[in-house]
């Protein structure tokens, strides 16, 4: 990185570090937004300033679902390709958790590091208007638009309304890479000031067979319905508008002849002409999706498309995100599912091909409702949890809300083995469920996921959340 700092900055930064340190110390979290709270404390505008700091500049990962794992998988391309990513892996996306990331990249004097600095930011959708013009990055990524957290963010019309307002007062140029597929994010590219990198599906036969229910932007912006020859994953697919004429793009960076299962994911991946095969340790489209958003906004920057791929089959998970652990003879996965279009791409997943006895789930399902999660979990009747009926061995039920989890599985129709709100005893009892060599599926909201990691983390030895994405792999 490159800049200066002044006497101020210097100060908040040494008083952030400080704050860290000691959370991490006196086991209260991982120091991923304390840190970046005492600093712009002491000095209001020195997130700004931060921003400047890396050589590379950034880019900014945003969207409702998959930025974690994204900018993870961004982050390990990155390294390959010879930057320094300066990442906040831990999830921690508001201003924050940001300054956070940037207070880690810093020296034991406060000074930048080394190195060529790239910043790979993870931003929550809400809060990316009011940070763009702070951060003033390089590149945008915006993966998709779902319907989350109704009592924080609203309808997804109004966070769209916020990202074309910020994007039309934003004089930049910067370049936006925007997933094709969904309609609301590829129309972001009549905004655009600088270059436009799309990517999306281009395989058919793995488009969905049935209705999907979790579909958030039905109408165009002229007012007339999509119309779709395909659909992969919520709204996003092969759509049109009859009405004005509007249609996905083709896209620049796209994902053809999809494989996936038995905990990989499989793609011929096309980038600016040049086909290279990549191999995820990741299942589901979803998965496919957060490669080629990864994969578009490396392309952005210059990266080669075999190092893209080349990172992209050494990968591993994010923390919590198909994350796995060995427990008791039993291999324990979880997935994190905060919204319908998430909970239905999961459950898609997890559903056996067959009905084959030997094939059935062991399953444990967690719902919070802490602030994370958003209070109304009535969205869990929104997603189709009725595609895992019949298909379970054993199930689980615990989290906050366990009760509410429990009457909507059984509505679905699946035989609930145990409500037990309290995670540590439900996943006892998931393995007591469980034979030995089984493996045992836990889907979770947000909340009720970093509570189980930490649980899991806590009985198996491995490394804490915020230390987690910082290991091994690509990032």
């Amino acid at each position: 990185m490159t800049g200066r700092l002044g006497p101020r900055d210097r100060a908040a930064v040494w008083l952030g570090s400080l704050a860290g340190e000691a959370a991490r110390r006196l086991r209260r979290g991982g120091g991923t937004a304390l840190p970046g709270l005492v600093a712009t404390s002491v000095a209001p505008g020195v997130t700004e300033r931060l921003a400047r700091l890396p050589a590379a500049g950034s880019v900014v990962v945003t969207g409702t679902n998959g930025k974690t794992t994204t900018a993870h998988l961004l982050a390990g391309i990155a390294r390959a390709a010879g930057y320094d990513p300066i990442a906040n892996h831990s999830g921690s996306n508001l201003e924050r958790g940001i300054v956070s990331a940037y207070l880690d990249a810093m020296d034991g004097d406060g000074d930048p590091s080394a190195g060529c600095g790239l910043g790979v930011l993870e931003v929550d959708e809400a809060v990316l208007p009011g940070l763009l013009p702070v951060l003033r990055p390089r590149a945008a990524l915006f993966l998709n638009l779902f319907r989350d957290q109704l009592d924080r963010y609203g309808e997804v019309d109004s966070v769209a309304e916020g990202w074309r307002e910020m994007l039309v007062a934003d004089a930049s140029g910067l370049t936006l890479v925007l997933n094709a597929d969904d309609p609301p994010i590829a129309q972001l590219a009549d905004t655009a000031r600088g270059e436009v990198v799309t990517f999306g599906i281009e395989d058919r036969a793995v488009a969905l067979t049935a209705d999907e229910h979790a579909s958030d932007a039905r109408f165009c912006a002229c007012g007339a319905a999509f119309r779709y020859e395909a659909v992969f994953l919520g709204q996003a697919g092969l759509w049109r508008c009859d009405g004005c004429d509007r249609a996905r793009p083709a896209p620049d960076v796209a994902a053809h002849d999809v494989r996936t299962g038995d905990g990989v994911t499989a793609f011929g991946l096309d980038i600016g002409g040049e086909r290279v095969e990549v191999e995820l340790p990741l299942e589901g489209l979803y998965a496919v999706y957060n490669a080629l958003g990864a994969a578009a906004a490396a392309h952005a920057l210059g990266i080669e498309a075999g190092t893209i791929a080349s990172a992209l089959r050494g990968a591993a998970p994010a923390f919590g995100r198909q994350e796995a652990f060995s427990l008791d003879g039993r291999d324990v996965r979880l997935w994190l599912a905060k919204n319908p279009a998430g909970l239905n791409a999961v459950l898609r997943t997890l559903a056996p091909a067959s009905e084959d006895p030997e094939e059935r789930l062991h399953l444990m399902m967690l719902l919070n409702d802490g602030i994370q999660d958003g209070r109304d979990v009535s969205w869990i009747y929104d997603a189709d949890i009725e595609l895992l009926a019949g298909r379970a061995a054993s199930l689980v039920v615990s989290g906050d809300r366990a009760p509410d989890l429990a009457l909507r599985c059984h509505l679905a129709g699946l035989d609930v083995d145990e409500v037990q709100p309290q995670a540590g005893v439900a996943v006892a009892r998931a393995l007591q469920l469980a034979p030995p060599g089984a493996r045992i599926d836990v889907v979770a909201t947000y909340t009720a996921m970093m509570e189980m990691r930490e649980l899991l983390a806590e009985w198996t030895g491995a490394a804490p959340y915020w230390a987690a994405s910082t290991q091994g792999g690509a990032a």
